[in-house]
């Protein structure tokens, strides 16, 4: 999972900080303490508040589009600082404190879209450009979506829907977020995995290794560990994340959103997200997903025969007596590629040092777009966290500014993320700031984990190089089953001889990947993808069936998951830790696969010279400047110059690009 998409509204509490000329208002994140946190969400609610009442006071729309953009300002400069620092910081008495701050954002946002006041403000309005028209229009679809137009009753129970619905989202993110869980394996289980990483993990009081559930211990493991045993161990903890609490915590909220969707006459949460998305419809999702089943059935048939065949061969025993779990999928997938292609994971850390990585996705952004990035000294919440000015090359101007939060440590947020902190708005004259928070290893990233960079950093671009005239359409505030577009694209340049080429500058000492080494990797990519994407299909339908007809969610992804090769493991508990459709991907988890629909056909305009910078300029300035200000399908269209196609996207997901 490699992305998060914030629900409330932006946050903030600048810190101060001695700035250059070029960033005389550089904005940052504050130094937080649990009190801190208590004291700048009340106070800020006072004012939000104080600013909603001044709003309902007035009568009309003259003004309104100014006054909206103020207040959605003073809310995001408290509350999403806050969601960070729930989300990263060491402290839990911190993270703790986030938890309330953020209920009570949520039941004033509900509160603002179900005023009758501002809605009959809003409509009102008389938009004098484009802007101003898609704003009006998706803050009246905000206002009916929140139920201002409903029968009193039925407001106040949709109020109440909303209030519980985040409570829940909490509950199942902090369950997830601390889960203790550590699996112990003793040093002879250890067989197959490298030193480095080996002298990096804990040890109990007996010798034995004490591992987390954490991204950087859980997928070497799975990778390379040589015994079945340990893995299918590791792998089943793995599965029950988050904890039986949070499968009723699921069903709660699925059924909460049927019930939210039956006030507006609609028959299921699909119809009521879906028609504010690019699909419009259940249907259009339903055939979609149907079209990928159908391309990726007998590829993922294939490669699992493949797998089982490496089994037999290494466990000695006969193919039909081999049975393929779950858990040795990664593993004789890297057995697979190791001898297929030549290619070790595991020995691409030496070529990608994370340090020299990150500084090469900085230096591929940089040749790209137009911009350049200066690393300054600021106070931050860990010491391990980076932060970085972002200019316009040409001009010198100050655009924006983000931070790095890379590596794995207790408490913290477990996946892969862009937080936008603060969001653009030129009518403000408002410079955006991000926060990218990963869980690498600290010695080199392998191909996966320099994808998550790519990938993850490509929000943190659509973030911090926005040029939106309202906060409200700031930088990946755009349609969901786009929003992954950008970032999806940019994984491309991590696997290219022209950008890779990139690491030179950056990393002279780096050992070089061939023309035939990056040829080779690529192959190894695509071995696999029908197992990939039939996993995606599977998270997909899962979000669907329940959004559509919601059943106890356990129940339905056995029945979903039996029916897959591999079958269902008794005893696994996935629903509990499958936290995107508990919060913001709820009927919207096939916009993954739509999203890359768009990015590999966007890809097709870098196809002459991947570092093109007058395309890579069009693409800042049609794509990432717009967040969500302008239609997808219209900024595509602009982009490419025709409508978008499929084809690259079924040949991905088959290993045939």
């Amino acid at each position: 999972m490699k992305t998060i998409a914030i629900l409330a509204s932006a946050a903030f509490a600048a810190a101060a900080a001695a700035a250059p000329a070029k960033a005389p208002s550089r904005p940052l994140v504050g130094a937080y303490d649990a009190a801190t946190v208590t004291r700048l969400c009340d106070e800020g609610l006072a004012r939000a508040r104080a600013s909603f009442a001044k709003m309902e006071a007035k009568k009309g729309g003259a003004g309104f589009f100014d006054e909206w953009n103020r207040l959605q300002i003073e809310m995001e400069d408290v509350v999403n600082p806050i969601y960070l620092v729930g989300s990263v910081h060491p402290d839990k008495a911190v993270r703790d404190a986030a938890d309330p701050c953020l209920t009570k954002y949520t039941n004033l946002s509900t509160e603002l879209f179900q005023s009758e006041r501002l809605f009959a403000r809003t409509r009102a309005t008389k938009p004098a450009n484009a802007h101003q028209a898609k704003l009006r229009k998706d803050l009246v679809e905000a206002f009916e979506d929140s139920g201002v137009a409903l029968p009193p009753e039925k407001r106040k129970r949709a109020k109440e829907i909303f209030e519980r619905l985040e409570e829940l989202r909490q509950a199942y993110d902090r369950s997830v977020r601390d889960d203790p869980t550590k699996v112990v394996v003793a040093p002879a289980e250890m067989e197959g995995m490298p030193e480095a990483w080996v002298k990096a993990q804990k040890t109990d009081e007996k010798g034995n290794f004490v591992l987390g559930l954490d991204y950087p211990s859980y997928f070497p493991f799975l990778t390379n560990a040589r015994s079945e045993e340990a893995r299918k161990r590791y792998w089943i903890a793995k599965q029950r994340e988050g904890g039986e609490a949070n499968l009723g915590r699921l069903d709660e909220i699925f059924q909460l959103r049927k019930e939210l969707a039956s006030l507006y006459g609609l028959p299921s949460f699909a119809h009521y997200s879906l028609r504010r998305k690019m699909v419009g419809t259940p249907e259009t999702v339903t055939k979609f997903l149907a079209d990928v089943k159908s391309a990726v059935t007998e590829v993922e048939k294939r490669e699992l025969e493949e797998l089982r065949a490496e089994k037999a061969r290494e466990t000695g025993k006969a193919l039909a007596d081999t049975t393929l779990g779950r858990w040795d999928v990664f593993y004789y997938q890297e057995k697979v590629r190791k001898a297929r292609y030549a290619i070790d994971q595991e020995k691409l850390r030496k070529y990608f040092p994370t340090d020299r990585a990150v500084a090469f996705a900085l230096e591929l952004s940089q040749a790209l777009y137009g911009v350049k990035f200066t690393e300054r000294k600021v106070p931050a919440w860990h010491e391990d966290v980076r932060y970085f000015d972002v200019t316009d090359a040409k001009s010198g101007a100050f655009l924006s500014g983000f931070y790095l939060d890379l590596f794995p440590r207790e408490g913290k947020y477990n996946h892969a993320a862009a937080f936008p902190i603060r969001g653009v708005s030129l009518r403000a004259k408002r410079t955006p700031l991000s926060a990218l928070v990963t869980n690498f290893n600290r010695q080199g990233l392998d191909q996966d984990e320099m994808e998550t960079l790519l990938h993850e950093f490509g929000h943190v671009l659509h973030g911090v190089l926005s040029r939106t005239e309202y906060v409200s359409h700031a930088g990946t505030s755009t349609r969901v089953d786009f929003v992954e577009a950008p970032s999806q694209m940019f994984e491309e340049w991590g696997r290219r001889e022209q950008s890779l080429a990139l690491l030179a500058r950056v990393c002279p000492e780096c050992p070089r990947l061939s023309a035939d080494e990056i040829a080779r990797l690529e192959a190894a990519r695509q071995f696999g993808q029908g197992t990939k994407y039939a996993r995606q299909w599977l998270y997909a339908a899962f979000d669907m069936s329940l959004s559509l007809d919601p059943k106890p969610s356990m129940e339905v992804w056995r029945r979903l998951e039996s029916d897959t090769p591999l079958g269902h493991v008794e005893g696994t508990l996935f629903p509990a830790s499958f936290s995107h459709i508990a919060s913001n991907y709820a009927a919207g988890y096939y916009g993954y696969m739509w999203s890359q629909v768009l990015a590999l056909d966007m890809l097709s305009r870098f196809s002459k010279d991947m570092l093109d910078p007058k395309v890579g300029r069009l693409y800042r300035d049609t794509i990432l400047a717009q967040g969500g200000q302008v239609e997808p399908a219209e900024m595509v269209r602009r982009f490419l110059g025709r409508e978008p196609s499929s084809d690259a996207f079924f040949r991905e997901i088959t290993g045939r690009r």
